[in-house]
């Protein structure tokens, strides 16, 4: 046999022997799904007397901001088929218009559509401004502390985005993007990715994304430090841009022969969502949901691991019950309960320390005799070392 020969099928053989642990990851993969699916069908439907609750997405772009090809028909459908209540868009700035207003505004097939910038500040900070402004591209001149001062003074949100690279800690936002879907998929190891992408992204794309989340420890450190000092939102945007992919035979108008894209609103949007609760006396509208944001009544929901629709936190002390993002006096003892739609393991953090942890059931108590900043993480470990749910805190004074 020729030298070349002999090469070649030295070299097929290593491709294909390199091929098994991602046929294992496939079997895992699958394994992961089927488990998710039983756990939506045997579930433990919850609901809140006093709030209604919308599941929908932060940080989300399209065509419009110059970072993303997708359509804003796309952006509905991808809402639509999640059943999404509604969609935070916080497109990129720019010169000559004004983005936040050429966006989506209202409700398009049932999903509050709500339009915002993401803006850099001369500080080297990133923020979500929701609502948008006309402004917001001239004052990314501004320092930090005068940015956030103008749009709060008219009462829209900065909420902290890319914290990584955040540098003004001490400003005054309103809230942290603890986790984001394009940052944490941008840290998988291309190599891994690749073959994951043949092999399990076909048949179980969210899962195959999934298998890569992580706690967000820096970040929640973070978070746990200012919500110490004052209330804080903690939330967990997608950044969706539906743009990674590839095509072929295509033109300026849209139109592609073959086009696959890995990061579709449909895949993105049933991954990672934002939980809202919105007083049952109030509907949800624009005004509504902001002021539930800013208020911190929300939680994290890793909807791809199992549905966390009904997921409660409250705190009781005998004279009043209040949910996350809210303040509560100790008086003669605070009782925090916590109820998921699945057995699952409960643990609860105060002032950024775990103090109680509790596992196999899908309802727990715990009394708080201290004051402090507590929240609670939930998880599912037998699909995910990542969170299942991130709630807000609740704060003992």
């Amino acid at each position: 046999m020729k030298r070349w020969k002999k090469i070649l099928l030295i070299l097929l053989a290593v491709i294909l022997l390199a091929q098994i642990p991602f046929v294992y990851r496939r079997f895992q993969i699958s394994n992961r799904a089927e488990k998710t699916n039983s756990l939506n069908t045997n579930r433990t439907n919850l609901s809140n007397p006093n709030f209604n609750e919308y599941k929908g997405i932060i940080h989300a772009h399209t065509n419009l901001g110059g970072h993303s090809t997708a359509t804003f028909d796309e952006l509905i459908d991808g809402a639509s088929k999640n059943n999404l209540d509604f969609v935070v868009m916080t497109e990129h700035t720019a010169e000559n218009f004004d983005s936040s207003a050429k966006t989506l505004n209202g409700v398009f097939k049932n999903t509050l559509f709500v339009g915002g910038n993401e803006v850099d500040t001369i500080s080297g900070d990133r923020f979500l401004l929701v609502s948008g402004s006309s402004e917001a591209f001239q004052d990314a001149k501004l320092e930090t502390p005068k940015f956030l001062e103008k749009y709060q003074s008219q009462s829209k949100i900065a909420l902290v985005t890319y914290p990584e690279k955040f540098k003004t800690w001490d400003a005054n936002f309103d809230g942290i993007e603890v986790f984001s879907l394009h940052t944490n998929a941008k840290r998988n190891i291309p190599y891994y990715a690749v073959f994951d992408l043949i092999w399990s992204f076909p048949s179980y794309p969210e899962q195959s994304f999934a298998r890569f989340f992580k706690r967000p420890n820096d970040n929640l450190q973070k978070f746990d430090e200012i919500s110490q000092k004052r209330k804080i939102t903690l939330f967990a945007g997608t950044d969706a841009h539906s743009n990674i992919g590839f095509h072929l035979f295509g033109d300026d108008a849209g139109n592609k022969i073959i086009n696959f894209k890995i990061d579709r609103y449909e895949t993105i949007f049933g991954m990672v969502r934002a939980h809202v609760l919105v007083a049952k006396d109030k509907q949800i509208r624009q005004e509504s949901l902001l002021e539930a944001i800013k208020r911190g009544n929300l939680f994290v929901g890793f909807d791809v691991f199992a549905d966390t629709t009904g997921f409660s936190f409250t705190a009781e002390n005998g004279a009043e019950t209040k949910i996350q993002g809210d303040e509560i006096a100790l008086a003669n003892g605070v009782k925090l309960k916590i109820s998921a739609p699945q057995i699952a393991r409960f643990v609860i953090f105060k002032n950024g320390e775990k103090v109680f942890e509790d596992a196999g059931k899908n309802e727990t108590i715990f009394e708080a005799k201290e004051k402090g900043v507590y929240r609670t993480e939930v998880y599912l470990d037998d699909l995910s070392e990542s969170p299942w749910i991130m709630s807000n805190p609740i704060y003992v004074r």
